[in-house]
């Protein structure tokens, strides 16, 4: 019971803080809920994942794959550019505490903590990069092939 509260208050908290980084970046009122909702999908896989492995990267790249689906689906249902939810999308994603860290660990002279934190903050870069990625690349609809027409 306990582990569901904290659940909910998470999802709770990811749909509101995607929403008020949404406010930051000036998206439409109107979409507020849907990118609400991408953060939230994106928090929801991220958590399930960490709950079954302790692997921030892995959790990462498997949890923007399903947020950057939603979020092309919001963009085509709603007739919005992708970027508009999926900047805020990822915010519950982007690992600011690991970019504070090493800034951190740089500035205080602990090398051996900055390199490490900065490996791993660069890790989950790149993973939610390669997912967002993976998941543009595939076309919404199969081309045509060129047909000739004598």
């Amino acid at each position: 019971m306990l582990m569901m509260i904290e659940f909910l208050r998470q999802l709770a908290l990811a749909f509101l803080g995607t929403v008020c980084f949404g406010l930051l970046f000036h998206v439409p009122p109107r979409h507020f809920a849907a990118c609400g909702t991408v953060g939230a999908i994106g928090w929801l896989v991220y958590w399930a994942m960490m709950q079954m492995q302790p692997s921030s990267v892995l959790a990462s790249l498997v949890a923007v794959i399903p947020l950057t689906i939603a979020t092309r689906a919001f963009a085509i249902v709603r007739r919005a550019p992708v970027t508009l939810f999926l900047i805020p999308g990822i915010f519950p994603l982007v690992p600011g505490a690991g970019i504070y860290y090493t800034a951190y660990a740089f500035i205080t002279g602990d090398t051996v903590q900055c390199a490490a934190k900065g490996a791993e903050t660069l890790k989950i870069a790149v993973a939610l990069a390669m997912g967002i990625a993976m998941v543009m690349s595939i076309p919404l609809k199969p081309s045509n092939l060129r047909r000739d027409k004598r």
